[in-house]
């Protein structure tokens, strides 16, 4: 995987996804969240979805080496770069319209402060916001959003 200069480390190139993505913990109620909150701003549906259970998900995290049974990091990819932790959150913020954009700034802050505060939220995410019993169903309009495989 190929690195490209300029950009965080979390970030790397991946080939076979240039069309924007966001891979999500469908059993993390936190990333579900995050994922409602896309699907309900991302008024131009410039993203698809996939949970990282799906088989998607699963070569994703393969191909880039992380744990395939602990999601501790979603991955948003924007234009074929791959973005983990809260490098992720700030490429989608800084796609959608409107105000969200300034929520990217979270980019900026040095790693020695936001990974740490990143690792302990993932870690830490069931028990602060819970687990999905059941596997959410989504309707037809909101499967449409999923690549196939995704889900």
């Amino acid at each position: 995987m190929q690195q490209r200069s300029g950009l965080p480390e979390s970030s790397s190139l991946i080939t076979g996804y240039e069309d924007d993505l966001i891979v999500f913990d469908g059993e993390c109620v936190l990333c579900s969240r995050f994922f409602r909150f896309m699907l309900n701003h991302d008024r131009n549906q410039r993203f698809s979805f996939a949970t990282a259970q799906s088989p998607v998900g699963q070569k994703l995290y393969s191909e880039l080496g992380l744990p395939m049974d602990d999601f501790e990091t979603n991955l948003v990819i924007v234009r074929g770069v791959v973005y983990q932790k809260l490098d992720a959150f700030a490429a989608a913020m800084r796609v959608l319209p409107g105000p969200w954009p300034v929520l990217s700034i979270c980019r900026f802050l040095p790693s020695i402060l936001k990974d740490p505060l990143y690792n302990f939220i993932a870690r830490n995410r069931y028990e602060f916001f819970g687990r999905y019993d059941a596997c959410m169903v989504p309707d037809q309009a909101i499967r449409s959003r999923f690549l196939p495989q995704g889900f």
